[in-house]
């Protein structure tokens, strides 16, 4: 049995790690109030733009498009959202198997990383770190976003890669975070919007269909990312919360149970010194 002293050091030492993750989760609920408004704002942007050009491609007929075609490599680009922390639960893992279970090979992927967390596992991994933005995750900002979508459309339009994916944590609520890989490039349609455009008006473009696409398919991937982002941002705060809560849960019930194992021991040294005192004082006798 651990002595008092033992005992009393430990339930110390939880103590102090108790404060440091109840003063964690104050943070990151303050961050993610900020954060959560952020998401719900931008959320509905970010889905009607997913919606809207999905659904205008699939009444477009066959167009020719560079961007709507797979490329002639076989390499996927995987723009994957983690943190740049750590102490978020499996936040960042759970991003991670995104990719390690989505049966991709792993000899076919360039990750482009916004996050550390994620961006060192994959590398451990032996995947392909193409880019790293991993700054942008802080405090993102559509001109952020503006700029990923430059690089990785342009490795598509070049030929470096064939195929666009986006691995991030979609926001659903303060303790719902679903992990989430879409791909982008080309465009995938459902078959409803698939069974509606073979029955509506095909759609229209002007001046001309490429000068349009031009301009649409990067605004679209853009919003993308920078929904993606701002989301992610709010589940990380979330997670982490989640995660500090617990710590401070576990740290209580810890607290409590190395109370009562001290309090035994104390009560065990005292009836033992109690003895040792009526012993001596009847063998004086």
């Amino acid at each position: 049995m651990a002595s008092l002293r033992d005992i009393k050091q430990r339930k110390g030492s939880i103590q102090s790690t108790q404060q440091i993750t109840k003063a964690m989760k104050l943070v990151s609920t303050v961050k993610l109030q900020k954060a959560r408004v952020h998401a719900e704002k931008v959320q509905p942007y970010f889905d009607y733009m997913y919606r809207t050009v999905t659904s205008m491609l699939a009444r477009s007929g066959n167009l020719d498009h560079p961007y709507l075609r797979a490329g002639s490599s076989r390499k996927k680009a995987v723009v994957v959202i983690s943190s740049n922390r750590g102490l978020a639960g499996g936040y960042n893992m759970n991003v991670v198997r995104l990719l390690t279970e989505s049966g991709i090979p792993k000899e076919d992927v360039k990750v482009y990383a916004l996050g550390r967390k994620a961006r060192e596992i994959l590398e451990r991994k032996g995947y392909e770190i193409a880019a790293d933005y991993s700054g942008v995750v802080e405090s993102p900002a559509y001109g952020d976003a503006s700029a990923i979508c430059r690089d990785v459309l342009g490795a598509f339009t070049g030929g470096e890669i064939g195929e666009i994916y986006l691995a991030y944590t979609h926001f659903k609520n303060t303790v719902s975070h679903i992990p989430t890989l879409m791909k982008l490039l080309p465009v995938e349609f459902q078959a409803a919007e698939l069974s509606e455009a073979d029955t509506g008006t095909l759609m229209n473009y002007e001046p001309n269909q490429e000068q349009a696409l031009n301009m649409i398919i990067p605004k679209y991937v853009t919003s993308l990312f920078y929904g993606a982002l701002v989301e992610a941002v709010a589940s990380e705060n979330g997670a982490r919360m989640q995660a500090m809560d617990s710590a401070t849960s576990n740290a209580d019930d810890m607290i409590d149970d190395l109370t009562l194992q001290y309090n035994r021991a104390r009560q065990g040294n005292i009836t033992q010194e109690l003895t040792e005192i009526i012993a001596g004082a009847e063998a004086l006798s």
